[in-house]
């Protein structure tokens, strides 16, 4: 009896063997589930804002009555991220007035810009995001204003010439809640 038994375990040996063979031989047969994605590649470019600051003529002369042409323009550039936009207008050598009087060399911010709270002759406006370059007046109308009240006696009182100075400054919008969060970062020591 033993002789029948050993036969067929090595024959039960022999079929597992060469089931092993074949199965190892045929490689792909038994089937896992499995997935790939697409590759997703992240790509990070730099934001920028460009700005320009423009005037046609820079030198004027005050004459009673006749408006001064007067057009300083900001323009930020084509492709510039979103940003606070600001000006600030310096005036050197203005007649100081009394109580009462009125201005008789004046000007006025062109619509569109809002004044900056706490902060003397800084204006301020939001402009978004554009594939076009985007310009905009500082004075209303592109001009300074004389009075033609203005007289010989209130000019020979003029003892250096008035300026009127103008500075652009882009801060981007993004971070940046308020205008004056914005300027306080473009002016840190203001």
């Amino acid at each position: 009896m033993r002789k029948n038994r050993g036969i067929s375990t090595r024959a039960l040996i022999a079929v597992l063997a060469l089931t092993l063979l074949i199965g190892c031989s045929l490689g792909g047969t038994i089937a896992w589930l499995m997935d790939k994605t697409e590759t997703v590649t992240n790509t990070f470019t730099v934001g920028d804002i460009n700005i320009d600051l423009t005037e046609t003529t820079t030198e004027y002369k005050i004459v009673p009555g006749v408006d001064i042409e007067k057009d300083p323009k900001v323009t930020v550039e084509a492709d510039s991220e979103a940003c606070w936009l600001f000006v600030k207008v310096e005036e050197t050598n203005w007649p100081e007035l009394k109580d009462g009087e009125t201005r008789k060399v004046n000007y006025a911010i062109a619509d569109g810009w809002i004044e900056l709270a706490g902060e003397t002759g800084v204006y301020y406006r939001e402009v978004s995001a554009s594939a076009a370059d985007q310009t905009f007046s500082v004075l209303l109308n592109d001009q300074v204003t004389v009075s033609e009240t203005l007289t010989k006696a209130e000019i020979n009182a003029i003892t250096a010439d008035p300026t009127l100075s103008f500075t652009a400054y882009a801060v981007q919008k993004e971070g940046m809640a308020t205008a004056a969060d914005a300027w306080a970062a473009a002016n840190p020591q203001t």
